[in-house]
């Protein structure tokens, strides 16, 4: 059985692209893929948990997995090689498409899967390390990081109410009573009234 296996971190991507390349890539290899699985779902998930577990549970001797490229199969170096160690173990080939990797049982490619996986794993590092580090100097040199309290809650949760917040204050409901059936906390309806001139 030939798999083609493609996974997305979030409903914002798309698995057409992943698809797309596996599908040249088989065309141009002769081959036919057998079944889809397609999931989304982050790749630091446990593999177990996801619907990759399933089946790397039911693969036999001589399938063959396609994916786009290895780190769809985890996030990191330990998930990547127990992926990898458990499909060789099962006789099941793995293929990526971009990598250009095929992994089977031999020795090279236990090799280039470790390589990989490990270069990933410290790419990665470094890129969280570069984050964490921009983000403690835009800190020191006074920038506010993230959205200002309540701008959000005010644009949107407020937005189109002010009618029900008149007539709530016009009968005399206390504020932190509207603020309670608006669903926001009382600053962000205090400052709501103070932006629009209702309070």
């Amino acid at each position: 059985m030939i798999y083609g296996y493609i996974r997305v971190s979030s409903d914002r991507q798309t698995v057409g692209n992943q698809r797309f390349e596996i599908d040249n890539f088989c065309r141009r290899e002769g081959l036919c893929i057998d079944g889809w699985i397609e999931e989304t779902i982050s790749g630091s998930a446990p593999y177990d948990k996801r619907k990759l577990g399933a089946l790397l549970r039911r693969v036999r001797a001589g399938d063959l997995i396609v994916c786009s490229e290895l780190s769809r199969l985890g996030r990191n170096l330990f998930m990547i090689m127990d992926i990898l160690h458990l499909c060789m173990t099962r006789d099941c080939r793995v293929w990526t498409v971009k990598d250009g990797y095929r992994l089977g049982e031999d020795i090279q490619s236990k090799v280039l899967a470790f390589a990989f996986g490990l270069s990933a794993e410290i790419e990665r590092q470094l890129i969280s390390q570069r984050t964490r580090e921009a983000l403690l100097r835009k800190k020191a040199e006074g920038v506010v990081l993230g959205r200002p309290p309540g701008r959000l809650n005010d644009r949107y949760k407020l937005s189109g109410k002010e009618d029900l917040i008149r007539r709530l204050l016009a009968k005399g409901v206390p504020r932190c009573r509207i603020a309670a059936r608006c669903r926001v906390n009382r600053s962000t309806l205090d400052r709501f009234l103070k932006r629009n001139m209702m309070g």
